[in-house]
């Protein structure tokens, strides 16, 4: 059975067999459709997106695109999900990227539909994950004259995308079609957008979608250039302080495996960006945790004093070096590789730039090493290592944890220790929850961490959970979330219920914007402006309201429980109301304007 036909199925169920029979007398009969008739736009643009192998298609229908939706009724080979609002489609559709490397469909309607995308298309813009997103337009003769629910979506997305196309003959769409997911998956992946007005979508033309696409302006560079990799190699068996720093290009480049094999050759120790976690496994000795603005002591402290940096699918953010003037204060060479040549020195100098595939680079390097007579000095590493072990036994993790109130580091700890033999999914939104659950959840394999670093957006777990959900409906799924964030997509509960999605989502509800909160602390003289919640909604309710079923955890014995119930309920959306500690911060904390080794490790450092 199809899903339109299971979804009608449940339609039926609600509605009474007089209402169903007075619904059937009341539509027209319609002639079914000739085989041989030449396709419309929208037909065309259906059978694209069938030629590309898309199988979710997250969407809203509005005026602009129902050419559109009438030829996605005709078919059974994609399933559209319907979101509640167009921002959660783009997001749904993100969070199936992430956690597939396929590229992601988002279909929303022109004007406010457009408008309402743009967080979502920015978001998957700044952490490069390969979309297409469709949305409709105005027809053609009413395009700048202010029409109903117009905007000119070109130029509002050309800042946020990888590139776009506004569709103005029907004969192009096959080949913009074709041109939008050769760019949004090559290179440098990101977001593509593609503008169809609405008499383009009605206008017939034959159908033609070719096999491989050729743009002159457009030509990413795969292999790195063979002289630069001999330089670096030379460089890393010279290295006395070496250090491994990556990314989340090697997540999105899927070299994972790669990493870990140089890693293994080399023994240098290694670190992940927040988009990078899980390229490495965060048990590998190697391993030194996440670094940056809340990484560990270890990790930033080594990325400042080594002598020999290979930043590998990395930008050198401002929350990963902190100050770069500081940075900068420390003799080092640095080898960069990345398959965007713009994201090469562009906030730090490099000595060794190499414009590559991350994987077809790193096979390369490891070939060179192994081939090279030299090895890196066993005593200087030994030295070396002696001294990063020194700043590991800082322990900047450990917390006090409490038999009065839930620790939120304790929560997610505890959920690390109940699916750590499972197959799991972790998303989150943006703040506190964020970092807790990059620190305290250890991921063992890369597409596991998913949420939005680049531009940080509240609103992106749920979402992002039910897109993983569709495209593993056998794994386990949890959205660690904040009582702040999750209420911006929190109307998708409607969503998961319609479609069939059993996430769980773990709220740390501690009745603050708690990052708002800490900033506000340590930065402005504890003056807490608007970051309190005091008219918070009874979430168990709400989620019982959609469907769901609530849980709230307001005891710290309760909390392992309580995960294990929401694991249990396999078929089940469970949301955790978690009541944690309202005064906890995340340590340890780079201050704006600090340097990466000026931490502050705890309340004591204030």
């Amino acid at each position: 059975m199809d899903f339109r036909q299971r979804n009608s199925q449940r339609f039926e169920m609600e509605m009474s067999a007089a209402e169903v029979k007075r619904a059937a007398q009341a539509q027209p009969s319609s002639p079914s459709p000739s085989s041989d008739h030449e396709p419309n736009g929208s037909e065309i643009l259906v059978r694209c997106l069938q030629a590309e192998g898309v199988k979710y298609l997250w969407g809203y229908p509005g005026g602009a695109v129902l050419y559109i939706y009438d030829a996605l009724y005709k078919q059974d080979t994609i399933e559209h999900v319907l979101v509640r609002h167009e921002q959660a489609a783009v997001h749904a559709a993100d969070g199936y990227a992430r956690a597939t490397g396929e590229v992601g469909v988002a279909l929303v309607t022109s004007g406010p539909g457009v408008t309402n995308a743009v967080t979502g298309i920015a978001t998957a813009y700044m952490d490069s994950i390969p979309m297409v997103i469709i949305t409709g337009q105005v027809p053609t003769p009413a395009i700048g004259l202010d029409a109903f629910q117009e905007c000119d979506t070109v130029g509002i997305t050309r800042p946020i995308v990888k590139h776009n196309f506004l569709v103005k003959d029907v004969r192009d769409l096959a080949l913009t079609l074709k041109k939008a997911f050769h760019i949004a998956r090559t290179g440098r992946p990101g977001p593509v957008v593609v503008d169809i007005p609405k008499d383009v979508s009605l206008k017939t033309a034959p159908f033609d979608y070719p096999a491989t696409v050729a743009m002159r302006s457009y030509n990413p560079v795969k292999k790195g250039h063979g002289g630069q990799i001999r330089k670096a190699v030379q460089l890393l068996l010279q290295a006395r302080r070496p250090y491994i720093y990556t990314g989340g290009g090697v997540i999105l480049g899927n070299a994972s495996e790669e990493l870990r094999q140089l890693v293994d050759l080399l023994g240098y120790p290694c670190t992940n960006t927040l988009m990078g976690l899980g390229a490495i496994p965060a048990s590998d000795p190697r391993f030194l945790g996440m670094l940056g603005m809340h990484g560990t002591y270890e990790a930033n402290m080594t990325m400042q004093n080594c002598d020999v940096l290979l930043a590998i699918g990395a930008r050198f953010d401002d929350r990963v070096i902190g100050n770069p003037k500081h940075f900068a204060s420390v003799e080092r060479k640095i080898i960069h590789v990345d398959i965007d040549p713009s994201s090469i020195s562009k906030r730090v100098r490099v000595d060794i730039p190499i414009v590559g595939d991350v994987k077809e680079v790193l096979l390369e390097l490891m070939a060179q090493i192994r081939e090279a007579q030299a090895r890196p000095d066993a005593a200087a590493l030994s030295a070396w290592w002696s001294q990063v072990n020194q700043w590991r036994k800082r322990e900047c993790l450990a917390y006090k944890d409490s038999r009065e109130v839930i620790k939120p580091q304790m929560v997610v700890e505890k959920l690390w220790q109940l699916t750590r033999d499972r197959d799991t999914y972790i998303t989150s939104d943006v703040g506190q929850h964020q970092m807790w659950a990059a620190q305290f959840y250890r991921f063992e394999e890369p597409r596991r961490w998913i949420n939005s670093g680049g531009l940080g957006t509240m609103g992106v777990g749920l979402p992002y959970a039910m897109g993983i959900k569709l495209a593993r409906p056998d794994s386990d799924v949890f959205c660690i979330t904040g009582e702040g964030s999750i209420q911006m997509c929190i109307q998708e509960l409607s969503t998961c219920l319609q479609y069939k999605t059993p996430v769980k989502i773990v709220s740390l509800n501690n009745r603050y914007l708690g990052m708002v909160r800490q900033w506000q602390q340590l930065d402005y003289g504890g003056r807490y402006s608007h970051s309190y919640m005091d008219a918070l909604p009874d979430f168990v309710k709400l989620a019982e309201a959609y469907g769901h079923v609530g849980l709230r955890v307001e005891k710290p014995a309760d909390v392992e429980p309580a995960l294990k119930e929401a694991i249990r309920l396999k078929d089940r959306t469970v949301f955790l109301d978690v009541r944690t500690d309202p005064t906890e911060n995340v340590w340890p904390m780079v201050q704006a304007g600090k340097g990466i080794s000026e931490m502050l490790l705890g309340s004591e450092d204030l």
